[in-house]
């Protein structure tokens, strides 16, 4: 049977500061594509060109630990196959046959852009390249980019093997939230022990900006190079200071020292020009709803927080918001999505925050769907759970409620829980 669900459409205007929207600072530099993106709300700051198809080079080897730290374990040990073995560009020299874990291959993919680690990788996860490649779109796909297609997991020349520099910082936003990515490619130096076929190997990163360089920079944490003569010089970067982190990609640079004195140059624009707004904590209570005939309490909250960066002499911006929230049965369980805000300067969506629910009460839910008490007898609540679940679908008559710094206006039809 179909399943149909209510829709509540909240809408209020947030106004923070009286004033129209400051436009962005300015900047500019000489490569050809570029993007400045805040690393958690993907807020663009920059952009240049961004959309525009490119080749990746190696910077292709983040989707491909991305699939790697999420479907492998560290510890396996990943074959390596002839073809690895033998594929052309840069490699960690794995041998066919050799034993070697999938953190130590990782290591290698990223510091030293190995080839053949990417190839060890995609067959020891999906099978082979092709499948593997499959992946790595899905994964692309569902992490919002349009512009981009893999065809292989390391980045070598391919014409049908594309992406954009908006896509890439997606991409890497995503690969900076897992927690072993980020610790290998803020590692300067590391060394892969002595294996069954070969004597310890020395690894160093190519990222200028964590290493002891001119272009060495504060708060500098990865991400990746890459080259080829076909993509010219690639770079992802990232840098965090305080609760502040920001990538940028660059992408088709000509002139290898120009690369990082754009990405530096990218980076100080974010810190030292914009400011952050805060605008709804992680957490914070949307909604309370009780069900009548139940003890049962389930709040509307906040998956993540959200902030807005505006420019440092720039007054804060009118942000409209618009809550989207589906009806909430007595059963949900906690961390259930249900909806989600949507937060707008203008006509332009600036960000999107999910809402979830979180159970206040102590019930455990059955897998039956009824409420289990205390006593653990699954008759207890029984009438309550029957009286709130068929009235539980229906929607809302209006309330309007007023609070301190929103208005909202939640459209309901019927009555079917109350508020504290």
């Amino acid at each position: 049977m179909k399943k149909t669900a209510a829709i509540i459409v909240l809408t209020a205007l947030m106004v923070l500061m009286s004033g129209p929207l400051e436009a962005l600072a300015s900047i500019d530099i000489s490569s050809p594509k570029a993007i400045l993106m805040d690393a958690e709300t993907g807020q663009v700051l920059y952009s240049k060109n961004a959309h525009t198809v490119s080749y990746p080079a190696s910077i292709t080897k983040i989707m491909t630990a991305i699939l790697a730290l999420e479907r492998g374990k560290l510890s396996d040990y990943v074959p390596i196959s002839r073809k690895a073995s033998y594929i052309d560009g840069s490699r960690i020299y794995l041998l066919e046959g050799e034993k070697v874990t999938l953190e130590h291959v990782l290591f290698g993919l990223l510091l030293e852009s190995g080839n053949d680690a990417a190839i060890a990788i995609a067959e020891y996860i999906a099978g082979s390249v092709e499948e593997f490649a499959v992946m790595m779109n899905d994964k692309a796909v569902q992490l919002g980019t349009k512009n981009t297609n893999f065809t292989n997991p390391s980045g070598l020349p391919d014409p049908e093997h594309v992406t954009s520099a908006y896509d890439m910082a997606l991409i890497a936003g995503h690969a900076m939230t897992l927690p072993r990515f980020r610790e290998i490619v803020s590692t300067v130096r590391y060394i892969i022990p002595e294996t069954n076929m070969q004597d310890t190997r020395y690894l160093y990163n190519g990222n200028r900006l964590i290493k002891n360089t001119s272009h060495k920079y504060e708060g500098a944490n990865g991400i990746k190079t890459g080259y080829t003569t076909a993509a010219n010089h690639c770079f992802v970067g990232s840098a965090q200071r305080d609760r502040k982190e920001f990538i940028t990609v660059i992408l088709s640079e000509p002139n290898n020292n120009t690369l990082w004195d754009n990405t530096t140059k990218l980076l100080d624009f974010a810190f030292e020009d914009f400011q952050q707004m805060p605008v709804v904590n992680k957490g914070k209570v949307i909604d309370s709803v009780e069900f009548l005939g139940t003890n049962s309490n389930v709040e509307i909250v906040t998956e993540k927080d959200f902030h807005y960066n505006y420019p440092i002499n720039g007054q804060k911006p009118h942000i409209e918001e618009n809550i989207v929230m589906e009806t909430v049965k007595p059963t949900v369980p906690s961390g259930e999505r249900v909806g989600y805000i949507e937060y707008k300067i203008g006509d332009e969506i600036v960000g999107t925050v999910r809402l979830i629910t979180r159970r206040k009460d102590d019930d455990k839910i059955m897998a039956s769907g009824i409420f289990k008490g205390k006593s653990g007898n699954p008759k207890y609540r029984l009438f309550g759970f029957l009286l709130a679940l068929p009235i539980s679908v229906l929607t809302f008559r209006f309330i309007i409620k007023s609070r301190k710094r929103r208005r909202f206006t939640y459209v309901r039809k019927r009555s079917i829980f109350r508020r504290k």
